[in-house]
């Protein structure tokens, strides 16, 4: 039997599958979970980042405000589905200035919290890292990368002695091209040894695809939920599915799916300031139960949660072969 590897989040977020969905993946029914008005200015709250955290769960949040600019604020819970958030932006020590933020990602490695984003430096995008201990105190450590680059995601522990980080080299648009690469880094400064890990596919992710929360190890390896891109004559339609990657050498794929696990389906996930995405960020795992929550972002304006299992996971993958 597949197992997760990691610690035992009894009180996560959970809801059974509805007795009429057939689906690997099904929704919060109280979804969206955040909405794009919980902070007095915010135009919209997405793409964010959930950790356990204490006797509860924190994170960090992508709220843009009216003048639509891009920052990052912390959020603190009980269950992990009632949030307060922060009505200020987190304020970053260290080496660089903050020029804009989002789609963060949080990793516990070695007993901290490692946060990234996508960060603006000299108004390109590139990926941004930091460092707390208590979500109140951030440190800024240096960019991992030249522009242009997205969707850095970090593994929760080293391989080899070495932090491992996934992410898409970009351009300074909205992206028509993607795939995901895996560097490696020492200290978490200094980044090389660059690995193709997957290219895009067909159907729901042609166009671009990039990595989502971060990746859960299992006996079957690292399950890795990745968003995919589809442009059609409507524009860009943003789903979401799986992949397993070695357990020792993470750019080599064990399998991958060919139908997505999720798509916009609902009317939070198709009507919003970026009409159909649905856009993975973070996960939660029980590993006793194989229980997973996702946390996602909905057409660019709000935040909703869904669930599965690893066995569910597994055979969705399975029945693709």
């Amino acid at each position: 039997m597949a197992t997760i590897t990691g610690p035992a989040l009894p009180d996560m977020p959970w809801q059974e599958r509805p007795a009429d969905c057939s689906d690997a993946v099904w929704r919060h029914t109280g979804n969206p979970i955040i909405r794009r008005d919980a902070l007095p200015d915010s135009n919209s709250i997405f793409n964010s980042a959930v950790v356990p955290f204490g006797a509860g769960y924190a994170g960090v949040f992508r709220c843009d405000d009216r003048a639509r600019r891009c920052a990052l604020h912390t959020g603190f819970s009980r269950d992990g589905v009632q949030w307060e958030l922060s009505p200020e932006p987190i304020e970053f020590t260290g080496v660089l200035s903050f020029e804009y933020g989002y789609d963060p990602r949080v990793c516990r490695i070695d007993g901290e919290y490692i946060v990234t984003w996508c960060n603006g430096y000299a108004d390109y995008p590139t990926i941004g890292i930091a460092e707390t201990a208590d979500f109140k105190t951030f440190r800024q450590l240096e960019n991992a990368f030249l522009p242009f680059n997205r969707n850095g995601v970090l593994f929760p522990r080293r391989i080899g002695g070495k932090y491992l980080m996934l992410s898409r080299p970009s351009d300074n648009n909205h992206t028509g091209f993607g795939d995901i690469f895996l560097s490696r880094s020492p200290d978490l400064t200094f980044w090389g040894e660059h690995r193709l890990v997957m290219k895009t596919g067909g159907g729901w992710q042609r166009t671009k695809i990039g990595a989502g929360p971060t990746p859960i190890e299992t006996s079957e390896g690292w399950l890795l939920f990745y968003h995919g891109v589809l442009t059609s004559c409507n524009g860009m339609t943003y789903s979401f599915g799986a992949a397993l990657l070695d357990p020792e050498e993470p750019w080599k794929v064990i399998a991958r799916d060919r139908h997505y696990l999720m798509s916009p389906q609902t009317l939070y996930e198709c009507v919003g300031d970026t009409p159909n995405v649905v856009f993975p960020c973070a996960a939660l795992a029980d590993a006793p139960t194989g229980r997973i929550a996702i946390y996602y972002g909905c057409a660019d304006t709000c935040t909703g949660l869904a669930f599965t299992t690893l066995d569910n996971v597994l055979e969705h993958l399975k029945k693709q072969k």
